[in-house]
């Protein structure tokens, strides 16, 4: 961070500087009027404080990421029904970026890339199957112990360093207690929140949101047993069936074993999933979502008051506004787009107490504000007929949907009071992942140089010393799988996008994938296209007007260099164990985070006095 805050206060500077070296005497002399001089260099020092001494060298960080918000959703991205002030102002008193990417459309690859700054593919933390996400606490799958986070180099610099809200990304390798994957093992040094995320399950709804088609094939199954050895005991019974008993007697207890194998973990999620912690010890086990949104805006505001003498790393990860869109009564009601827009406005409040934390602990001239959401709002979240998902302005697609815009452009904050222009709006293609290396150079810290780093510092950009972004080239991943290809050609400032693969939506015309609950990244769910479909986004934004030879004269030199990028990105991957792998993926009653003597698993341990702080 400079020295100076303003250009104004280095100009007072200058100038008392200036003064001082004409009144300085020289250094052998030992008269009394040279004592004075350097009493006045003394007292000058001590009057002027903020522009001489005490400007810290390191600036403090606040990072804000949502969940699940749409860039529609935000008032200063377009939306004039939800209100969103807090947010608002944040991007008039800062950057606003247009062209803010993440590098997943879903939870658990997008997290991964914004903590290291790399494709997800690179860590291991992008799926081959249809299980995009990480579905337990109890998996052994999650971000790498040898992966290394913006978290850990800053605790290195000497921040304190903290994670509050979500994590889904890991907890237990091996056994219940070796916390492999916890955040505390990644640089923070202080966790409180949710190690997984928020589902219906949560809620104790009717409408299970966790691999909802596999339950009830599941549940079809076990019905087929149950009515199977129904019929051959009343065949046997009535000696319409020759029929041993010990056969009946097998397939019972088959079915009981196949009953108990996926009730276990799905017929127990709240329980096994739905869980609070601080650091390494579960406090709710499962967790009071009535209580969620204070005990979390708590523990961020107790942290920045703790540590506001020293600087600090604050992630705020927040639940909202994924499903089930738990809202206090307090918000219930207010906006004119139901339980969804009540949650948004619930969560710009939040936001709006943190940066009243920020300004009324004169943290202001000294904290780097981010505000973002790890990928685009979800289009099939419906409970009945009310939308619980998010709004993607004009883009296409949504959540899930690898390439689409409308599942990884999303809205994308800066404020550095002093520092950053305000007011500013930036059209540059930019991620998620340049949050890694422009927090570590900030802090004095070094990107490491044994690994591919994908994102860009973004400081030059923001501050307007830069015209364009580091990025040339974005790939956009469903899974392990490329679906599209963005390439900014800087000579021009055209942004082209090619599409190697996109999903059938169900029902066609839909726009999304209704009938399967989230779109899949291969097999019958998704459309190859050879030629790949080619936009223009600087032109065509929402993606409705693929070009081709016939419309494009530029088409065939684009896809040339398109493709060369693409065969240039993939000699520098290499292989890796998968962390969503089958294996790593299901559920293992050993490595199950209980805080209790398993399986009685329960407890509530939270103080619930957060009305007075928030």
């Amino acid at each position: 961070m400079d020295l100076f805050h303003t250009r104004e206060n280095y100009e007072v500077y200058q100038g008392k500087q200036w003064s001082l070296n004409r009144t300085i005497p020289h250094p052998c002399a030992r008269s009394a009027s040279g004592h004075l001089s350097y009493l006045n260099i003394w007292l000058i020092l001590c009057l002027f404080p903020r522009t001489c001494v005490s400007s810290p060298s390191k600036p403090n960080f606040l990072l804000i990421l949502a969940d699940d918000l749409g860039i529609g959703d935000v008032g200063c991205y377009g939306n004039d029904t939800i209100r969103t002030p807090n947010i608002d102002g944040l991007a008039k008193e800062g950057v606003r970026l247009n062209q803010h990417i993440a590098a997943a459309a879903v939870c658990t690859p997008s997290r991964a890339a914004f903590l290291t700054g790399r494709y997800p593919i690179r860590s291991g933390m992008a799926s081959s199957t249809q299980q995009q996400v990480l579905f337990w606490n109890g998996c052994s799958g999650g971000l790498p112990p040898n992966e290394t986070t913006f978290a850990r180099i800053l605790q290195q610099q000497g921040y304190s360093t903290a994670l509050v809200g979500k994590w889904h990304m890991g907890v237990n390798c091996k056994t219940r207690r070796d916390h492999c994957h916890h955040p505390l093992n990644h640089g923070f040094d202080y966790f409180y929140g949710m190690p997984f995320t928020l589902l219906n399950e949560c809620q104790g709804t009717d409408d299970p949101e966790l691999a909802k088609s596999l339950q009830d094939k599941y549940w079809l199954y076990t019905q087929m047993i149950t009515l199977a050895v129904f019929t051959l005991v009343i065949g046997k019974l009535a000696n319409f069936f020759p029929v041993k008993w010990k056969i009946i007697i097998c397939l019972a207890i088959c079915g009981l074993l196949h009953f108990l194998s996926w009730f276990s973990s799905y017929g127990f999620t709240k329980y096994w999933n739905c869980i609070l912690m601080r650091n390494h010890d579960i406090t709710e086990q499962p967790m009071n979502l009535n209580r969620t949104a204070f005990n979390i805006l708590k523990e961020a505001v107790t942290f920045i008051k703790r540590n506001k003498h020293r600087p600090f790393l604050l992630f705020v990860s927040l639940l909202h506004v994924h499903t089930p869109l738990t809202t206090t009564e307090k918000f219930q009601g207010r906006s004119r787009h139901g339980l969804y827009g009540d949650n948004v406005e619930e969560m710009d409040w939040m936001v709006g107490r943190l940066l009243n934390v920020i300004d009324k602990e004169s943290l202001k001239n000294t904290t780097l504000i981010y505000f973002a959401s790890d990928h685009g709002g979800s289009l099939e979240a419906r409970r009945r007929n009310s939308q619980l998902g998010g709004w993607n302005g004009i883009y296409k697609g949504g959540k899930g949907m690898g390439g689409w815009e409308g599942g990884i452009r999303v809205p994308g904050i800066f404020k550095w009071s002093g520092v950053l222009p305000a007011g500013t709006v930036i059209d540059e293609p930019t991620s998620l992942m340049d949050i890694f290396p422009t927090v570590v150079h900030l802090a004095g810290g070094a990107v490491p140089q044994d690994r591919v780093i994908d994102g860009r510092t973004l400081l030059p950009l923001l501050r307007g010393s830069v015209r364009h972004s580091g990025h040339e080239f974005m790939f956009h991943y469903c899974g392990v799988f490329l679906h599209a290809v963005r390439w900014h050609q800087k000579d021009s400032g055209t942004v082209w996008k090619a599409h190697y693969a996109t999903p059938v939506f169900q029902p066609e015309a839909s726009g999304a994938c209704f009938r399967r609950g989230i779109c899949p990244c291969f097999g019958d769910g998704v459309t190859h296209h050879d030629p790949p479909l080619l936009f223009n986004l600087s032109q065509d934004p929402s993606e409705a007007n693929p070009l081709s030879a016939d419309t494009e004269p530029l088409f065939d030199t684009v896809m040339r260099r398109i493709r060369k990028a693409v065969e240039e990105h993939h000699k520098t991957l290499t292989p890796v164990p998968q962390q969503l792998s089958p294996y790593n993926n299901i559920w293992k009653p050993w490595l199950q985070p209980c805080c209790g003597t398993f399986p009685f698993c329960w407890c509530h341990e939270e103080n619930n006095k957060a009305d007075s702080i928030v």
